[in-house]
């Protein structure tokens, strides 16, 4: 089952600033000392976090004034000896924090509409966990209690809604609010959540030309770009890669009417206890059209593993690897971070499904072939 929880809603929260000639930030802590070092940092173009300023603690406050921000962007306030930090978005609007130290997430802000409706989603996002624990525990306790199984299915029907509410959600927000930057964070949540990228896409075409040029929205964009090229309905990236014998072997030369590109390794459990299924799916339509290129993320130094796996499990079509692991250049052109991983492809070379495994794999192949 997915997680709920996102990079946003595990941070701090709080907010942003607004004058003429530029914005301030101020605010109180709680149980934070004198002399303290209040610091003030943004992510950078490369998406990491930028220091800008900081400022000593004094009577239990703190205030900065800062220069206009001609875009927002993501800005994280950190407290000399307190872990954690506070997240808000920079606009120019004066911002106020109440901070507690020993409970940043249960920080306020006031000032803002970006922080608004930033507020508002974190919210949302708090609420949507608190639900799905208490799910996931009712679920725990019907699998080992009384394994109604009419109650765990009406449990995970409940949870299925509560994550479409939350997409739908999400979506609301990009829609209705394209120049705020905080749609970006939703759409970069939804994307780590599984969304479509194409879906993703649809949305990020809407926003603002100024919005789209922070950092953020820049790797989201690329993200986005990656991954729809390897979803249903996308051609399939082209790529040569050598085989055992070290000969260059590219997936155009090995298209059949159905193909089947398969990530897995010698290493992996799960690949090596599916492979049966997928011999048993090779030899049954083979002869009718159905092909399949394996591609191999072992190691480097672990030629002779991935060799003898092949022999060990009579994987009989064209297998490939780079040898580098996780590096693999077909799998990082593939967005693939987990295996096994599959890759179902039409005449054309056009993705059809993903990751089908057991019956559903067959079914599908048997499904496309009598075309």
């Amino acid at each position: 089952m997915k997680r709920f929880f996102t990079a946003i809603a595990i941070l701090a929260i709080l907010g942003c600033a607004k004058e003429k000639e530029g914005y301030s930030i101020s605010g109180d802590l709680k149980n934070i000392e004198d002399g303290k070092m209040i610091y003030l940092s943004e992510l950078d173009a490369n998406n990491q976090p930028k220091k800008l300023d900081s400022v000593a603690v004094k009577d239990g406050q703190f205030m900065l004034d800062l220069p206009e921000v001609e875009a927002s962007n993501l800005n994280f306030l950190t407290i000399e000896g307190v872990r954690g930090n506070v997240l808000f978005v920079s606009e120019n609007e004066p911002i106020e924090f109440q901070i507690y130290k020993d409970s940043l997430q249960t920080s306020e802000v006031k000032g803002g509409k970006e922080n608004k409706l930033l507020y508002a989603y974190l919210d949302h996002i708090k609420e949507l966990n608190m639900k799905v624990g208490k799910i996931r525990t009712d679920l725990r306790m019907q699998a080992t209690t009384t394994r109604d199984s009419s109650a765990m299915a009406n449990l995970q029907k409940e949870e299925e809604g509560l994550r479409n509410s939350d997409i739908a959600y999400k979506k609301k927000i990009a829609k209705e609010n394209p120049n705020n930057f905080v749609s970006i964070l939703v759409l970069s949540d939804m994307i780590n959540m599984g969304a479509s990228a194409n879906e993703v896409k649809e949305l990020f075409v809407n926003l603002s030309e100024k919005i789209k040029q922070t950092s953020i929205a820049k790797a989201l964009k690329e993200n986005l770009d990656k991954r729809s090229a390897t979803e249903i309905g996308s051609k399939a990236p082209e790529f040569t890669a050598p085989n055992p014998q070290g000969e260059q072997i590219a997936l155009k030369d090995v298209l059949g009417k159905v193909t089947l590109i398969d990530f897995w390794a010698a290493w992996c459990k799960p690949c090596r206890v599916e492979n049966p299924n997928v011999v048993k799916v090779y030899e049954k339509y083979h002869d009718k059209g159905f092909n399949i290129l394996g591609v191999s993320l072992d190691r480097a130094g672990q030629k002779d593993r991935w060799v003898q796996a092949i022999k060990d499990d009579n994987l009989t079509w064209e297998q490939v690897s780079n040898l580098q692991f996780w590096n693999d250049p077909v799998a990082t052109l593939y967005n693939v971070r987990a295996i096994p991983a599959a890759f179902l492809l039409d005449e054309n070379g056009v993705i059809v499904a993903t990751n089908l495994r057991g019956e559903a794999l067959e079914a599908k192949v048997k499904e496309l072939l009598e075309k």
